[in-house]
């Protein structure tokens, strides 16, 4: 794949689909000179002649100020989890139920909704990098504040606004990856950027368990602080400001000072460019994209159910290995250490889907690509949902029959696993489908990606261990790998009628 950074990129007259209809899933024969990709990759969109456009920086700028957004990714979902292995230690404290102090954990997921939808208007008007930091920097108080908590009360407080402010960078994950890569070579920053934000939940939770087994709860918590620390610092040093105004691009390039990179930070800067959309602009574009079905389907229907019970299980495996085993409780008696060591079935589960996703759906993509002579079809993208499901429901039954029958944890670890392979495997699929559909309203879309995801995640912790205590892990786990079955049909109808539904009720008019 090449890059379109260093001038590896050719201009020649070429007979090929115009790149923003070909980015549209329509296309119609157009002669134009086109720039190339080395490899002769029709460069889609087409980058204007300026330096400042982000889609002609070198491929090391482009992947450090990438990096800067992945440990925000990382930490979305870290940090909330990071408590979850902590919930024995809080109750006595505070002199609750384990069960009760697992509910701090509701609201901060519940609130990455409305956060993640705050973020869009914002960074659509000011820009991403402004978003990114502020997201960084209030986390960072208020995990600070979640440390030094004295009550259930505060504590609960502090880790609500740490979900609210922590989800803007899954939200404009998808505005960075389009403002910066070609068609071409999305579906694979796409993949990094979803498992970023999936690995998090388990990787955060790893950490907090091997240091809970040396240190006390508040001071775990102190390193949690420190890793946003370590994330502001990246953001203020490797990042950069990707929304570009293209009706600009014969301007004079920009100069590259400390004052101005200050100034892009705060959001200064992006409050002094003209002919961007305002905040009410956005917002009903924002709120008009959820009227859409081919949105609102895969996302509502499928994305939903898929994370909810993927959220279920790493809120709740500890109550289900920390316990005493047989006959003294229904637990396998882990330490702390073993607690940890389980999370590694997760985080591989993790990254074997991004090694899956990887390859597979730029194959689905270039395959129909050469069948179809050269037209792209979104709804394609949708075909790299079903192998991760069916990995998935065996994985929530294999989970809910080793916990039935007490079998070996081992059970659990690959069970867990698939479970989230499936996770990834499909959100880069659903994530890739959209941005297809919205190139230009990236961040909305993605927002109501992430809303529905943290909806879900919300939900299910106040049911699944009562659930499970009602009716046995077998059939609370059955349940919920049919209730995921049953979900594909959604995908399956948006494959069916995606193109018409499209036609129907297309995209807004681009803000940016």
């Amino acid at each position: 794949m090449a890059s379109s950074g260093e001038k590896q990129v050719t201009t020649q007259r070429h007979t090929a689909p115009a790149p923003s209809e070909l980015e549209r899933g329509v296309t119609t024969p157009n002669s134009e000179e086109l720039i190339l990709a080395k490899d002769g990759t029709v460069l889609v969109p087409q980058p204007s002649s300026s330096p400042d456009d982000p889609l002609n920086w070198s491929w090391t700028k482009k992947h450090v100020v990438l990096c800067a957004l992945i440990p925000g990714c990382l930490l979305s979902d870290w940090a909330l989890t990071w408590g979850s292995v902590l919930f024995q230690l809080q109750a006595p404290e505070w002199r609750m139920s384990v069960t009760a102090v697992s509910q701090s954990m509701s609201p901060g997921i519940f609130m990455q909704g409305p956060g993640g939808i705050l973020a869009v208007p914002l960074c659509q008007r000011y820009g991403r990098l402004p978003v990114l930091f502020w997201s960084q920097l209030l986390s960072l108080i208020v995990t600070i504040g979640a440390t030094f908590a004295d009550s259930y009360a505060s504590f609960t407080a502090m880790r609500t606004l740490q979900g609210f402010f922590g989800a803007a960078p899954q939200v404009i994950g998808l505005s960075i990856i389009h403002d910066m890569f070609f068609f071409h070579e999305r579906a694979r920053k796409i993949n990094i950027w979803a498992a970023s934000f999936l690995i998090g939940p388990y990787l955060g939770p790893f950490i907090s368990s091997l240091i809970i087994s040396k240190l006390n709860w508040r001071e775990d918590f102190g390193v949690l602080a420190g890793f946003y620390g370590l994330s502001l610092l990246m953001v203020v040093f490797l990042g950069d400001e990707t929304l570009y105004d293209r009706n600009k691009a014969g301007e004079k390039p920009r100069n590259r000072s400390i004052l101005r990179q200050v100034s892009l930070l705060l959001g200064v800067e992006g409050a002094r460019v003209s002919g961007r959309p305002g905040l009410w602009t956005v917002t009903k574009h924002q709120y008009s994209l959820l009227a859409r079905p081919y949105l609102f389907a895969p996302t509502a229907f499928f994305v939903m159910p898929l994370t909810m019970w993927t959220i279920g299980l790493v809120s709740t495996i500890s109550q289900f290995v920390l316990p005493p085993p047989p006959p003294m409780g229904h637990g396998y008696g882990f330490s702390y250490v073993a607690l940890a060591m389980i999370y590694f079935a997760p985080m591989i589960g993790t990254v074997l889907a991004e090694i899956w996703g990887h390859w597979f759906n730029d194959f689905i993509a270039a395959r129909y690509m050469a069948r179809h002579g050269g037209i792209h079809l979104p709804e394609n993208r949708l075909n790299g949902v079903y192998v991760p499901v069916i990995i998935g429901v065996g994985g929530l039954v294999l989970f809910g029959e080793t916990l039935e029958h007490h079998l070996s944890w081992v059970g659990l670890a690959f069970g867990w696993g698939m479970t989230c392979f499936a996770t990834l495997g499909a959100m880069t699929a659903i994530s890739a489908y959209v941005l297809d559909c919205f190139p230009q309203h990236a961040a909305p879309a993605s927002a109501w990606i992430n809303f529905w995801r943290v909806i879900g995640g919300f939900t299910v912790l106040y049911f699944q261990m009562d659930w499970v205590t009602l009716n046995g892990p077998a059939v609370t786990f059955g349940c919920q790998a049919a209730i995921i079955a049953g979900a594909t049909f959604a995908v399956t109808a948006t494959q069916i009628w995606g193109k018409k539904w499209r036609a129907k009720w297309p995209a807004p008019a681009a803000e940016n």
